[in-house]
């Protein structure tokens, strides 16, 4: 089992080209925010646009633009009603985060379904929240399982791996990961990640990040991550590490981390490590 620790941030975080534009850091597309939860997408679109990525655009429920437009102007924004304009949207992401705040009616279920049918072999697909319960619900097929990411936390572990909770040890949840043939990242206090080949543990994480959209906000950084630095488990790792240290450097003086917290500190993190990487080269 691989030990998460700053290493790895080092690994992954490097310097901007200077020969560079929004183009160079990838596109992502995140999906999510029925009327009800509008504010688990929104947060998940700080994290991934405070994380780097070149050009976030989300997918929501028309109530939820004015609020995402207000919040970050950064991000572009369209109805996930318009099943037209989602399928050539995605046509050019890099990376597809489905779930935060989607909910599980038959209008998410379809987006869903449409989603797993359009993927591009090149991208990389985080399935994240109420979509890995419809996921499981559905037992819907995966095209490319090997460019899948689920980011369950225990209970929708549980509904997508047929594991209950106390059954969740290490040797079963890797025997599950290699049916699905997608990586795990399975949150708890000390979240692990299943890739298929190893698995990583994470050293860091606090009881005063435990509040709603944590997970969202993760969720949101992986996919920046994703979107600059490429997809492989050790970029997903760093994202999951980041997100815990500076939960970790916050809590040491708030009872509570807010994810929106975590969110406005990404940028300033990441170029410390980035000139860190630069100065071991």
């Amino acid at each position: 089992m691989n030990q998460l620790t700053e290493d790895i941030l080092t690994k992954v975080i490097t310097r901007r080209p200077e020969n560079s534009h929004k183009g160079t850091f990838g596109r992502a597309a995140l999906i999510g925010g029925n009327n009800q939860y509008g504010g688990a997408i929104i947060m998940s679109a700080e994290a991934c646009v405070n994380a780097g990525a070149g050009l976030t655009t989300v997918v929501t429920s028309e109530k939820n633009h004015a609020p995402l437009h207000a919040r970050l102007p950064e991000a572009m924004v369209i109805d996930y009603s318009d099943t037209e304009l989602l399928v050539d949207l995605l046509k050019s992401m890099d990376v597809i985060l489905i779930g935060p705040g989607l909910g599980l009616s038959v209008t998410v279920l379809s987006i869903l379904k449409k989603i797993l049918q359009v993927q591009l072999e090149h991208q990389w697909l985080i399935i994240d929240g109420s979509a890995i319960t419809l996921f499981a619900s559905h037992r819907l097929p995966l095209k490319y399982p090997e460019k899948v990411v689920f980011t369950p936390h225990q209970k929708e572990w549980q509904r997508l791996s047929g594991l209950e909770i106390d059954q969740q040890t290490t040797e079963n949840n890797q025997e599950k990961q290699k049916e699905l043939q997608a990586m795990i990242v399975l949150k708890s206090h000390r979240t692990e990640i299943y890739d298929g080949h190893q698995i990583w543990h994470n050293t860091a994480g606090n009881a005063a990040m435990a509040t709603g959209g944590t997970g969202d906000t993760l969720a949101g950084m992986i996919a920046g991550f994703i979107a600059q630095f490429g997809g492989s488990s050790e970029t997903i790792a760093a994202a999951v590490y980041l997100h815990s240290k500076i939960g970790d450097d916050l809590a040491e003086e708030h009872y509570v981390v807010l994810p929106t917290t975590i969110s406005q500190e990404i940028s300033r993190y990441m170029k410390k490590y980035a000139q860190q990487e630069r100065t071991k080269k």
